[in-house]
């Protein structure tokens, strides 16, 4: 309790003998493919020690891709603006590369869709439409990484690894765990949540 004092000091406290109890309403999590074996609460772990790793890059993907459209829309001359794509690759590649170099295959595919879910485009089309200044952050030396299908989508809705993402998510925004950035294409959590709850008691 003493550890979580500077994080949380706001939750309803009581005196139970010589006990000291919180009480916390944790979030549901509707459990499928994966059970609740040892084995696969492992799996969870995992996906979600991924997560935390990856939503960082994923956010400033958002957060560089919104201010370079804005930017962009101020610039009339190419010349003006393949100088300020020059300046974004350069900022790309020393913010990025080293820490994007450290990240495992399944980080990859973790950060693929979180970028999908931020941007709400696939990083295939981000690289396509944004060469010149996208391209650093899927540099060669990173290839190991991104050595995957740079068009997979995040699909909550359809794939039970996407919720179970969502379902980290939204759990770490609301610990504040991770900066919460709502997705690109808005996601109705209630609604994603009883869509998989009823899914899954039809293939009890």
């Amino acid at each position: 309790m003493f550890a979580q004092i500077n994080i949380q000091t706001n939750l309803p406290v009581k005196q139970v003998e010589d006990s000291v109890v919180l009480n916390y309403q944790l979030n549901e999590l509707v459990i499928g493919k994966y059970k609740t074996e040892e084995t696969e609460l492992m799996k969870l772990r995992r996906l979600e020690n991924r997560i935390l790793r990856v939503y960082p890059y994923a956010k400033a993907a958002a957060d560089n891709l919104k201010e370079l459209n804005q930017n962009l829309e101020v610039l009339e001359s190419s010349r003006d603006q393949k100088k300020y794509f020059k300046l974004v690759e350069k900022y790309l590649e020393d913010e990025f590369k080293p820490r994007l170099k450290k990240l495992s295959r399944q980080d990859g595919q973790i950060l693929i869709k979180l970028i999908h879910r931020q941007t709400g485009e696939t990083t295939f089309d981000l690289v396509k439409n944004l060469k010149s200044g996208w391209s650093a952050f899927w540099s060669n030396n990173t290839a190991k990484v991104f050595d995957l299908n740079l068009k997979k989508e995040y699909l909550p809705y359809e794939d039970i690894e996407d919720f179970y993402i969502e379902t980290i998510l939204q759990e770490k925004f609301k610990t504040r765990r991770l900066p919460r950035q709502e997705a690109a294409l808005p996601i109705d959590f209630d609604d994603l949540t009883q869509v998989w709850h009823n899914r899954l008691e039809v293939e009890k």
